[in-house]
């Protein structure tokens, strides 16, 4: 990170400044810009208010879309037109997420924005270290202990947003957004019917048995419907998940929505499947994320109690995840692929959709299904076929 003196930043940080004196009442001035590093057309950066307002904190980030965006990875063009469905979204967002608790808040908390100059002032985290970083340089006790501290901050925002998806449409509706709908769900009927295509034409499968349809079918109602409905900022990679001295804390809110909750947990042990970072978890370690979220969220829905139940819904979310995830890096898109390769712990598509198909194996196989299981390692085969793994 370094310190950004370009135009458009100039612009933002007056924007910013504009806007937190009309809610302040007092003129604000803001100094040292650094640039945080934005995704597509977004410019994010922590600045340091000069002067002592004792309205604000000593340093803030500054978040502001300022052109079409071009987020291809997970979800719809419809949901990305202008750039102005995502920003209308994560400042829903963000409006809804400060109104938690603070020790259930997952991220920033928002304290100023302007819908039509696409710009939020949100609470600086301060000095903070990526999942990313610590997944590939810590020692194994400090990683287990960065994963379960993950798991745990899911249940939390889990319990603490359970039951309060009408508040979120709510405030979606005052921001000019007139539906909720998640935006991987609306390509589901894509991808039931693209996939089994897929497979055919890449690997040189026979067709997918039908009872397999049916259950992917089934598990990709946990986007739209699903029994354990909760709030996640949905855009789980590794890279937008920091550890700083108050926990673990989730970033950016473009699709944050209301889903089943097994999608947020499953998001990490099926490695990330809406990019292409990866990262090895042993069942052992797997086993105790799913614990650790599951002690958070149980007294909401005690259902999950019962392991059997667990299981079978957490193989429901991997099976959807993994689907979709061949959907979007089985084909030749060279432009998808080489975005997600931008990633910190990205690894070629071969590795990645080889490990998402095993994962997906060893968790059917644990929990008895076998027409998934079989399905599954009949994929994985013709996968290291094909790339020779």
């Amino acid at each position: 990170m370094t310190a950004t003196l370009a135009d458009p930043v100039s612009e933002v940080v007056a924007a910013a400044q504009q806007l937190l004196t009309r809610r302040t009442g007092a003129h604000v001035t803001l100094v040292d810009p650094v640039d945080l590093g934005g995704s597509g057309q977004a410019i994010v950066l922590r600045v340091r208010v000069s002067g002592n307002l004792f309205q604000l904190p000593r340093t803030l980030v500054i978040k502001q879309v300022r052109d079409t965006a071009t987020d291809t990875e997970l979800h719809s063009e419809a949901e990305t037109v202008g750039g102005s469905s995502a920003f209308l979204r994560e400042a829903a967002s963000y409006q809804f997420t400060t109104a938690l608790a603070t020790d259930s808040r997952p991220g920033p908390a928002l304290l100023a924005y302007d819908l039509g100059a696409r710009l939020l002032v949100l609470s600086d985290l301060g000095d903070a270290s990526s999942i990313t970083a610590l997944l590939k340089h810590s020692d194994s006790a400090s990683v287990t202990n960065s994963l379960m501290a993950m798991a745990q901050a899911l249940g939390r925002m889990h319990a603490a947003t359970a039951g309060r998806e009408d508040d979120f449409a709510a405030l979606l509706r005052r921001v000019g957004l007139t539906h909720s709908s998640d935006g991987i769900s609306e390509q589901i009927p894509d991808a039931l019917v693209a996939v089994p295509k897929m497979l055919v034409k890449e690997l040189g499968m026979t067709d997918t048995p039908q009872r397999v349809l049916d259950r992917v079918e089934r598990s990709g109602r946990l986007f739209a419907h699903g029994a354990l409905r909760a709030f996640s900022p949905s855009d789980l990679c590794p890279d937008n998940i920091i550890v700083n001295g108050e926990g673990v804390r989730f970033l950016d809110y473009e699709w944050g929505g209301f889903r089943d909750a097994t999608l947020d947990i499953t998001y990490a042990l099926a490695s990330s499947p809406g990019c292409l970072c990866h990262f090895d978890l042993s069942t052992e370690r797997a086993q105790a994320m799913v614990d650790a979220w599951r002690a958070e969220v149980v007294g909401i829905w005690p259902q999950l109690a019962d392991d059997r139940v667990l299981a079978s819904k957490i193989l429901d979310a991997q099976l959807i995840w993994v689907w979709m995830s061949t959907y979007w890096f089985l084909p030749d898109d060279h432009t998808r692929i080489a975005a997600a390769r931008r990633h910190h712990l990205s690894v070629p598509r071969s590795e990645a959709l080889v490990s998402r198909w095993r994962i997906l194996f060893e968790q059917a196989q644990r929990t008895g299904d076998h027409d998934v299981a079989d399905f599954a390692e009949r994929v994985l085969a013709s996968l290291r076929s094909k790339w020779d793994r």
